[in-house]
Formats: C-alpha cells, sequence, structure tokens
C-alpha cells in the first residue's frame, strides 16, 4: 500500500488519525523541535530476523532500550540480527528509516511477528512513519488496536524495562 492506501484502510475502518508532514527523519533523536509539537508517544522500529528466517518487528516508545542479546528469551526467537533493506521493502513494503507498524498493513502473508512495547501499548496516542518518513501519523490506543485487529495481528506485549512479556491488550 501507498501513504494514501493507508490511509483509506485507516477510514473504512473508522480509524481516526492525524498526519503531520515534515523534513525525512531517518533516526531517533532526530527532529526533536518536531516531534514535541506533535502529541503522543513517539516510536522507534526495528524490523529484526532470527537464523531460523522467522521476521520481527519491534515497536518501542523511541527512548526505551532494547537488548537484541537478551531479547530472543524473552520472544521466543533464535539469535536477532537486522532484516536487509530488500526483505524489509518487500515485506513491509518500506526503505530503511522508513519502518513503522504501519507496514504491517503490507505483510499479506503474516510472516512478521509483531512486538509491542509496554509503554506504546498503555499510551493514550502514538505516532508512527505512514509508510515513508516524511511525516508522523498519530492514532489513539483504542485507534491503534483497531488497526491490528483489522490485520488479525495480536501483538506481542513486552516490558522492557524488566525484560518480559506482558501481553496486555492496547485498549
Amino acid at each position: 500500500m501507498t501513504r494514501a492506501e493507508l490511509f483509506a484502510f485507516l477510514d473504512t475502518h473508522a480509524i481516526s488519525h492525524v498526519t503531520t508532514d515534515h523534513p525525512a527523519v531517518f533516526r531517533v533523536g532526530e527532529g526533536e523541535d518536531m516531534k514535541a509539537s506533535i502529541p503522543g508517544a513517539h516510536s522507534k522500529n526495528l524490523f529484526l530476523k532470527d537464523h531460523r528466517d522467522q521476521l520481527w518487528l519491534v515497536s518501542a516508545e523511541q527512548h526505551t532500550a532494547i537488548d537484541l542479546k537478551r531479547l530472543p528469551s524473552v520472544i521466543g526467537s533464535g539469535r536477532l540480527s537486522f532484516g536487509s533493506p530488500e526483505l524489509m521493502e518487500a515485506t513491509l513494503g518500506v526503505t530503511p528509516g522508513s519502518v513503522t507498524a504501519l507496514g504491517l498493513v503490507n505483510d499479506r502473508q503474516g510472516k512478521t511477528r509483531f512486538v509491542l512495547d509496554a509503554v506504546l501499548a498503555r499510551a493514550e496516542q502514538v505516532n508512527f512513519h505512514p509508510l515513508e518518513n516524511t511525516a508522523t501519523t498519530t492514532l489513539s490506543r483504542r485507534g491503534f488496536q483497531a488497526f491490528l485487529d483489522a490485520l488479525g495481528v495480536k501483538p506481542m506485549v513486552v516490558d522492557f524495562s524488566r525484560m518480559e512479556r506482558v501481553d496486555a491488550a492496547c485498549a
């Protein structure tokens, strides 16, 4: 899907969304002034692959520390490494710098397991790139849960501060 098709998908599912256009942001820490003007929790997203070729998307609050060496024992994966840009584009329809939980809309075969930070799961509003890093889309907690439900995606919720699964619902 394109950005416009993503918005049409959200509209079709009656998921309220607000998008702010901005200069391209490639890494956490960039665009802090812009992020400060957008309410809600901002995300960082990692596209990973384990040695058994299972794909993983980790979405966490932007300041959350993620220990990739300890994470496999928490989520039940093999050793994790970053997925290639080609695999990312083929699976989530995004390029490096634009990784987003909203990219799950493009994973029509359900190849990617979704790991959600407990901080984002509890946030009243969450912010993700809308398939491109030149904008930020804000969804309510319920709206994000409705998005995941529409895709049939059940997130694995992890408290990264304690490095344990909590699997609490987003809503």
